[in-house]
């Protein structure tokens, strides 16, 4: 992932591995493969919704 994604990008991905996951397409080799990226994406979506939070909590502090 060199390039920054945008969170509902990393959201799609994350539920294209899920559907594979479930409909069993994926190989041992892939299987690690698309773990070890979801798991990135799980990271990226969470850092991005963590750093949202805050600039909403800053905006909303900011206007009282």
């Amino acid at each position: 992932m060199a390039k920054e994604i945008k969170y509902e990008e990393a959201l799609s991905q994350l539920e294209d591995i899920v559907s594979k996951m479930e409909n069993e397409e994926l190989d041992i080799d892939e299987l690690t493969t698309e773990l070890k990226q979801a798991q990135k994406l799980v990271k990226l979506c969470k850092d991005k919704l963590t750093k949202t939070d805050k600039e909403i909590k800053t905006i909303l502090k900011e206007n009282k």
